[in-house]
């Protein structure tokens, strides 16, 4: 009875739903950036693998990538092709205006209800929607950026 009372605790605290019968949770695959230490002019890749699970994005689906200097500024902004399985691969230069320092690297499914764990296709209607990120699937990746 504890034990169900804290899920169900966990899952109100983050905004995520719980899934009901039929497919198990599927929530976006995790990113990897490499090199984690460049240069400005440099490139680093952003990549993901095929999730474990059947996320379902579709054959159009997209990556949101945002990499944030140490000033707090977005230094890229920008989607990218993401396969059905949620895996991609996206490549950028270290932009001659990005400071130095510490840097962050978001990667999530652009336009898709992404804390929809219920394992059906959550692809966002054609409708203009404004979608509200939640902490339960915010995953932010280090980049070191040197002069």
């Amino acid at each position: 009875m504890l034990a169900a009372g804290l899920i169900g605790a966990g899952i109100a605290l983050t905004g995520c739903s719980t899934f009901g019968p039929g497919a198990p949770p599927c929530m976006p695959p995790t990113h990897s950036v490499s090199p984690s230490t460049v240069e400005i002019g440099e490139t680093v890749t952003v990549h993901a693998q095929d999730a474990e699970c059947d996320p379902r994005y579709g054959g159009s689906a997209e990556i949101q990538v945002i990499v944030t200097d140490s000033l707090g500024r977005k230094i890229i902004d920008t989607t990218a092709p993401m396969n059905d399985a949620g895996g991609f691969s996206y490549s950028f230069e270290v932009p001659e205006e990005a400071a130095t320092g510490k840097a962050a690297v978001e990667a999530y499914p652009h336009n898709v209800d992404w804390c929809d764990d219920t394992g059906r296709n959550n692809r966002v209607s054609e409708a203009d929607v404004s979608l509200q990120r939640v902490s339960c699937a915010a995953r932010i990746e280090p980049l070191t950026i040197t002069g």
